[in-house]
């Protein structure tokens, strides 16, 4: 049940490149092969700079092959917020970056012919109970101030659509849709290397070493000499003794029903195959994939104290899911979970991406922090690293040119975490039991 990297990963079957046993020396050293690493290295060797990706174990073993798979034009913890503590030039500026990032994604799969399963069918912000309406109202309201496409939909609406019979309302947000993570981190890592670039797995990095003329990566066994590096390496970044008080590292876990037969999908029947994220404080989301099996997940995190590592699967959250499973799908009594898989997302206090150099003037480059949402944001991480190197505007500045808050030191880190966390559930089990109840 809990073997694994997860559902996507294993389903794709192990695929290994060599390890670096050799010095090597390249225009761009890249740290981490996931997507952030992988749309960098495929940009920067497009443009004809020579590019060497160092993995610690395999493209896609961290979120980038762990999530859900929705591709969402989100950014920010929701739009309403996003507005309020930003205002209208910053906001714009911020849906301007996420709205390229959808495009940059779509256009990836496009011109490189990635066979992902992508299907462009948009995602669906859902209310479980009347609690949540207002919610989504404020979001489609906020929406359509900023000019972004986007349907409300009442509980008829919902129906017409096919959207299963326990979310109650909803807003639809057009740009997007689902894919299987796995299938597009391989095809990414496949058009990388067609471009020129050089990827190395199972070569754990020991040290970043910048001096006045480039850096130096080291493994255990040789080293890259570049120009430049990126650090790619999204919640594992603490390993390597970087950004500690940029962002947290949350546990998450995520399943995977057994396939619907033709009868049994008849019964929700979901006709837009649309993803769907709850309008819960702490989301939940749920979705078909191409073998019409129901993949669902998030809504618990849980974060180890000095960010230690967590298993990636707790039991009693399990079965809380599949508990939730029959909450959400009472038409599918007959259905079984069958898998269960977690990982590690990386959630700066603000919920926005965070980008840029180490310092003022580094030669070592960083794009981390996605709050969930890495399918996109990181998808257009090399288009974001290009214009860095080249001193270039374009929609990423939006983040790199921000100041990113800090966070407190242990443990009073852990204490804020559990107090946040422990004061956004309180509504959300509210829902969850008045939502019980009518059903």
């Amino acid at each position: 049940m809990t073997d694994g990297i997860s559902a996507w990963m294993d389903e794709l079957g192990p695929r290994s490149g060599p390890q670096l046993l050799a010095d090597e020396k390249a225009n761009v050293v890249i740290v981490g092969g996931g997507l952030t690493g992988l749309s960098s290295a495929l940009a920067l060797a497009t443009e004809g700079r020579s590019v060497a990706v160092v993995e610690a174990e395999t493209a896609g073993y961290g979120a980038s092959g762990r999530n859900a798979g929705h591709l969402t034009p989100t950014i920010g913890k929701d739009l309403p917020t996003l507005a309020r503590i930003y205002g209208e030039e910053r906001t714009r500026a911020l849906i301007a970056f996420t709205e390229a990032a959808i495009s940059e994604a779509e256009r990836l799969i496009a011109e490189h012919g990635i066979d992902c399963d992508y299907e462009p069918v948009g995602n669906v912000i859902a209310a479980v109970d009347d609690c949540h309406h207002a919610a989504i109202d404020r979001a489609a309201e906020v929406a359509g101030r900023f000019g972004l496409p986007g349907q409300l939909l009442d509980q008829g609406a919902m129906r017409e659509r096919g959207l299963p019979a326990s979310f109650t309302r909803g807003y639809l947000e057009p740009h997007g849709g689902i894919l299987d993570p796995a299938k597009y981190v391989r095809g990414l890592r496949r058009a990388a290397e067609q471009a020129g670039a050089r990827l190395f797995d199972r070569s754990r990095v020991t040290a970043i070493e910048e001096d006045g003329t480039g850096v130096t990566v080291r493994t255990a066994r040789a080293a890259v000499r570049a120009e430049h590096c990126l650090v790619a390496t999204n919640a594992y970044t603490p390993d390597l003794g970087l950004l500690r008080s940029t962002a947290l590292p949350l546990n998450v876990q995520l399943f995977s029903s057994e396939p619907l037969s033709e009868e049994q999908l008849g019964r929700l029947p979901w006709n837009g195959r649309e993803g769907i994220y709850t309008a819960h404080e702490a989301l939940e989301s749920y979705r078909l994939t191409a073998g019409n099996r129901i993949v669902g997940g998030s809504k618990w995190v849980r974060y180890g104290y000095r960010g230690r590592r967590l298993p990636d699967v707790v039991p009693h959250i399990a079965r809380d899911f599949e508990e939730l499973f029959r909450d959400r799908f009472p038409e599918l009594h007959d259905v079984r979970v069958e898998r269960h898989w977690g990982g590690i997302i990386y959630l700066c206090i603000d919920f926005l991406p965070s980008v840029g150099r180490l310092r003022p003037g580094s030669r070592v480059l960083y794009s981390l922090a996605y709050a969930g949402h890495g399918l996109a944001h990181a998808s257009y991480a090399g288009r974001m690293v290009s214009d860095l190197l080249a001193d270039r505007d374009g929609p990423g500045k939006a983040l790199w040119s921000r100041k990113t808050l800090k966070l407190p030191p242990e443990p009073l880190r852990w204490l804020v975490f559990h107090a946040i966390n422990g004061g956004l559930s309180l509504p959300d089990r509210r829902a969850d039991r008045r939502a019980r109840r009518r059903h």
